[in-house]
């Protein structure tokens, strides 16, 4: 009897395997980029401090806040929004943004992440 073996047709990812980047935001854990027939990466986001104020001329953002302090905010171009676990954000590309606080983010960028496409005024 001889063993197969067949590539799964899924992919998986362990944050906590993953080797975090500096970012404007903060450190980044990024995962995805290297699975061809996915659009997009998946990001989980740890900002100890506000972030620098950034936007991307082609990427698209949704940040789903896992943790962050009670005062968390999160500037959207002009407005300045309060954010809590459970409340979800999408940033659409040219819409200036960075997150006011301490805050542990679950992010989904389409198409897949560029630090290229990262713009500062």
């Amino acid at each position: 009897m001889s063993e197969s073996t067949t590539t799964p047709k899924y992919h998986f990812a362990d944050f906590s395997e993953i080797a975090g980047v500096s970012c404007p935001c903060g450190t980044a854990r990024r995962a995805f980029a290297d699975v061809e027939e996915f659009p997009g990466t998946v990001h989980v986001t740890e900002i100890s401090a506000d972030a620098k104020l950034h936007y991307h001329k082609r990427l698209t953002e949704t940040y789903y806040f896992l943790e962050c302090d009670a005062d968390a905010q999160m500037q959207l171009d002009d407005d300045i929004i309060p954010v809590r676990p459970g409340t979800c954000v999408m940033i659409p590309p040219g819409v200036r943004h960075r997150a006011i606080g301490k805050m542990r983010v679950l992010i989904f960028v389409l198409p897949k992440f560029d630090p290229a496409d990262e713009w500062f005024d």
